[in-house]
């Protein structure tokens, strides 16, 4: 700190003296003042912005004449002539057109109208997001075409698009300032939990579908561009207060509180910084269904039952087994056992809402020291570090409590217009986070171990059955004595085995979630653009590595780091060929190789081509691959989620995780010794497929076992077809895409039976140690054969009508093309809606210095595939809506606005908490 408080300094003094003196305002046509509009002189990389006002001063060393270049997104540009010192301007710029003249920079790596880009692409602005009816610019994803927001937690919603949705979502990146902020522990982003300020957004950028060829890994369903503002071109200070509550049937009314403070100053035309600040705090939407997740008619009184937000329950056994094990032990009568039905007993778990407190937060904050030390040249060497700490719900294999979670980015860039050459580390914190699921589990081991309640539950079931209890009567008296002195919610006792439980790694008796990883990343691009006129042609490649440290408690990294690397290099070349009467056409080619140290290396290009028929109309094609690299859990995963340990595939993992298991009194009666030592390759080199063993206990007939022995994971890819179109008619803008997606080594977890003793295939001890209960159940990370292939399209329309008003619709088509009547076992987990439509419709100037909008959103039902659980997701409709008031006297943005106004509940996954409504009192200052 001391060193960068110096450079600070250094570069400060250094600055240098400004000769000339420019004064203006710039207002559009209606007067209105035009704030963060940017004054640049033409041909150099010197300028200001304006304030709320619309005013600016402009001092610089050059002496006129000279140009200035007026910009602000939505508005025709701008170009003043100066030719004298203290020259002052009144600029007047119009509404740009339509939104297919605004810029993006995603869709190949360099500034070019949307209406050019070669795949489909949406985009936010700083007046789309000021305008949102959404609480905050990160749901407002969720007005966009094509788009679907999964939402876990208040804090946390997963983007995606195109299929294959989860909350585990590594089919799709999501990129701050050209920085990946996924979790290295989950090798996914957590929303914003930990990512941007709404003060500091200059645009959010999205390109659905496969983009790995420009972007690598990950780059697969879509990446998600947010650009911040540069304190060149922004500065001053922006304060932005939400108040407001949410409601929700399960959790009641609860204030919620958003604030976000941004700080930026330009010393000189070299040297400038900037501070953000982002502190939210609410009540998570409460997840309370106590529906069965596997028979769901089946009630809480049941014998075997397992909860959706009930935990504890997971546990169960069949009590026949049990009686036959105390009577050889001598404890039950010879003979009680035939008095005892095989029927499987669950434990009694505890709701979620006894294991968390329902905290959502998030506290984040990020800095950055801007230097460029030519003047009259935009090359530029920055420092940015960011900082985020939060509470959150996570949804996987079991619903994770995310509290204290601390992320932290440091990242050093030197660029201009032509290349750019980063590097950057991520690193996380687990802090207090634990497994909910394990938390109830072993809250009631650490009252009754399981041996003792299912002992005492079978023990006074004989007993009550001797004494001339029917079977119900009986089972009620088993449970009763085996629940007595439970550990209740709210009690001393509950509260001490609580505290304990969620502070202990081990999830034998314990469920905290531990990890302290990170990964480090450098890429850089260069743009010959400049040197040449046939052609723009770029060149870049990327390098990863990874540390893995959870300490042993989600890894196999109990001894130690697991390290490991990846890169990757790619060019594109572009041209743009013009024709006649505002013809052209735009051919782009791009291919990227990429090796991860596990896997041979590979190719994934890119070909697309642009057919302008005039500045209104343009036709579009493309195809293109993506490819995604395993995650790290899915090579190094060592866990035990309690119906299924996982285990990951990476070559030496097989052997890295280990377990000594009990053998029956059934298996020493075969001559196996008490207990054994199983690998992870037993779960990839000695197993059956978990539907068989299902089938051979209904059947009993060994024949319907299959051997599993699943390939280690390989690398996923996909081959993305894809056409479009963008143009205008007359008032109306149309934006239309098209696609088909088919998949190879489909990524797909498969559980799987490893007998404890004998050879898959045997028909004999293996078959004998699935009979006795000598087994594990393992979920192994491997690639399917099964042809999987989806396709859909996309609609826009948006137009102004009456007048000066904007209405805007999108529809989404989705559909997996999957034989599941060939397949039956296999989760496909494509957790889309079939349909989807959305509505805008505002006016952001009603009448003077006031606008309105409102969005509407409908989704089909579809059905949700995950490893906590499968289920449907009803359709549902949400109408958001908000006013806005700005007061230019004080530089002030207010704005009412309310979520899900019609009020019915509704979720967009198995498992979650139902989204209630949420209403909110915003002020924005000087933004």
């Amino acid at each position: 700190m001391r060193t960068i408080l110096l450079l600070a300094l250094v570069l400060f003094g250094a600055s240098g003296y400004a000769q000339t003196t420019i004064n203006g305002n710039v207002v559009d046509q209606n007067g209105e003042p035009i704030p963060g509009a940017n004054i640049v002189i033409v041909g150099k990389a010197i300028g200001t912005t304006t304030d709320f006002d619309g005013n600016f001063i402009l001092q610089t060393s050059e002496e006129p004449p000279f140009q200035l270049s007026i910009t602000s997104i939505g508005y025709t540009d701008g170009l003043e002539n100066i030719t004298s010192n203290n020259q002052t301007l009144r600029v007047v710029l119009s509404e740009a057109q339509t939104f297919l003249d605004e810029v993006v920079i995603s869709a190949s790596r360099t500034p070019e109208r949307i209406f050019e880009s070669p795949v489909t692409v949406e985009r936010m602005g700083i007046e789309t997001i000021k305008n949102t009816a959404s609480a905050d610019f990160y749901s407002g994803l969720e007005n966009l075409k094509g788009v679907d927001v999964n939402t876990n937690s208040l804090t946390f919603k997963s983007v995606n698009t195109r299929g294959f949705a989860t909350f585990a979502n590594t089919r799709f990146m999501q990129l701050v300032d050209g920085m990946d902020n996924s979790t290295p522990a989950l090798n996914f982003p957590i929303g914003n939990l930990v990512g941007m300020i709404e003060t500091d957004v200059l645009s959010v950028e999205l390109l659905p579908g496969a983009a790995s060829a420009l972007y690598g890994a990950n780059a697969f369903n879509g990446i998600l561009f947010m650009r911040s503002k540069s304190p060149f071109d922004y500065q001053g200070i922006s304060v932005s207060v939400k108040q407001g509550v949410t409601s929700q049937e399960a959790a009641g009314t609860n204030s919620y509180t958003d604030v976000g403070v941004r700080a930026a100053h330009k010393f000189s035309d070299k040297f400038a910084i900037k501070w953000n600040f982002g502190y939210l705090d609410g009540t998570d939407w409460a997840a309370t269904s106590t529906v069965d997740k596997f028979v769901p008619g089946r009630t809480r009184d049941a014998l075997n039952y397992d909860g959706i937000n009930v935990y504890g329950d997971e546990v169960s056994t069949d009590i026949k087994d049990v009686a036959v094990t105390l009577e050889g032990l001598g404890i039950l009568p010879n003979g009680a056992n035939a008095l005892v039905p095989s029927v499987e007993v669950s434990r009694t778990g505890y709701n979620e809402s006894d294991l968390t407190n329902y905290t959502a937060r998030s506290i984040k904050s990020d800095w950055g020291l801007y230097y460029r030390p030519i003047e009259g040249n935009n090359l530029e060497l920055s420092y940015v570090g960011k900082i985020g700490t939060g509470n959150t719900i996570y949804q996987g294999t079991n619903r994770y409590n995310i509290a204290n979670f601390f992320q932290e980015q440091h990242k050093l860039e030197l660029r201009n217009d032509n290349f750019f050459l980063r590097g950057y580390v991520v690193s996380d914190k687990a802090g207090d986070s634990y497994d909910m699921v394990f938390t109830g589990i072993n809250i009631n081991r650490s009252w009754k171990d399981d041996n003792t309640w299912f002992g005492e539950y079978t023990g006074t079931f004989v007993q009550a059955t001797l004494a001339g209890a029917t079977e119900e009567q009986a089972h009620a008296a088993a449970r009763a004595q085996a629940e007595s002195g439970r550990y209740l919610p709210g009690t001393p006792e509950f509260q001490a085995a609580f505290d304990r439980v969620i502070r202990n790694p081990d999830l034998s008796r314990g469920s905290q979630f531990r990890d302290a990883s990170k990964y480090y990343h450098s890429d850089a691009n260069y743009n010959f653009g400049h040197l040449w006129d046939w052609a723009e042609v770029q060149i870049g490649g990327s390098y990863r590595q990874y540390s893995l440290n959870s300490f042993g408690t989600i890894y196999t990294d109990a001894d130690g780091p697991i390290d490991y690397s990846e890169f990757g290099l790619y060019t594109q070349v572009q041209k743009k060929i013009e024709m006649a009467n505002e013809k052209s056409l735009k051919l782009t080619a791009s291919v990227r190789y990429d090796k991860n140290e596990f896997f041979d290396g590979f190719f994934s290009p890119r070909f697309s081509a642009g057919y302008s028929l005039n500045r209104d109309h343009n036709i579009r094609a493309s195809i293109q691959t993506g490819f995604r690299n395993p995650t790290t859990q899915d090579l190094f995963i060592g866990l035990d989620a309690g119906r299924a340990i996982l285990v990951g595939a990476a070559p030496d993992n097989l052997d890295r995780y280990q377990r000594t298991f009990e053998v029956s009194g059934g298996g020493q009666l075969l001559g196996q010794p008490s207990s054994i030592v199983q690998t992870g390759r037993a779960a990839y080199e000695n197993s059956y497929s978990a539907e068989s063993v299902i089938r051979l206990s209904e059947t009993g007939n060994p024949a319907v076992l299959e051997i599993a022995n699943p390939d280690v994971v390989q690398p996923e890819q996909v081959t993305s077809v894809e056409i479009g179109y963008r143009g205008k008619v007359k008032k109306l803008v149309i934006d239309f895409s098209a696609y088909y997606n088919s998949y190879s080594n489909f990524l797909a977890p498969e559980n799987v039976i490893a007998p404890y003793y004998g050879t898959v295939g045997d028909g004999a001890l293996s078959v004998a140690a699935i009979s006795n209960g000598d087994f594990q159940t393992y979920q192994a990370y491997t690639n399917s054969d099964v042809d999987i292939n989806s396709y859909g399209a996309s609609l826009g329309l948006t137009a102004k009508v009456l007048g000066d008003f904007d209405l805007s619709g999108s529809y989404t088509y989705a559909k997996l093309d999957f034989d599941r009547v060939a397949n039956p076992d296999f989760q496909v987990g494509f957790n889309t809606p079939e349909h989807q439509f959305k509505a805008s419709f505002g006016n952001a100037e009603l009448f003077k210095n006031f606008g309105f909008n409102v969005n509407y959103r409908f989704s089909d039902d579809y059905y949700w595939e995950a490893t906590f659980g499968n289920g449907v997701v009803p359709e549902f409709h949400v109408v958001d809506a908000q006013i806005n008031y700005t007061v230019p006297s004080i530089k002030s943005t207010f704005k009412i606005g309310g979520n899900n106004l019609l009020g019915d509940e509704y979720f967009t996954a198995f498992g979650t908490g139902f989204i209630g409504s949420m209403y909110y009192l915003s002020w924005t200052i000087n933004n």
